[in-house]
């Protein structure tokens, strides 16, 4: 997905509720990886909050930036 910072929390929250995700990479426009945020169904619980707190904060440093999702 290719989106705006300013959308990036909201949609990896929707990513977050469609179940079956593995990994997902956010990257910037120029293709730095920012952020990894593997996900395991028992570790989705424990980083939940913390990682989305991390989100929230680099979608206001971001204007462009690409969300890749590993499924299983």
């Amino acid at each position: 997905f290719k989106i705006s910072g300013e959308e990036l929390l909201k949609k990896v929250k929707e990513i977050l509720h469609e179940g079956n995700i593995r990994r997902i990479t956010i990257k910037t426009e120029s293709g730095e990886t920012v952020m990894e945020i593997p996900l395991t169904i028992g570790a989705i619980g424990a980083i939940l909050v913390p990682t989305l707190a991390a989100v929230g904060a680099i979608a206001a440093l971001l204007t462009k930036c690409s969300i890749i999702v590993e499924k299983k």
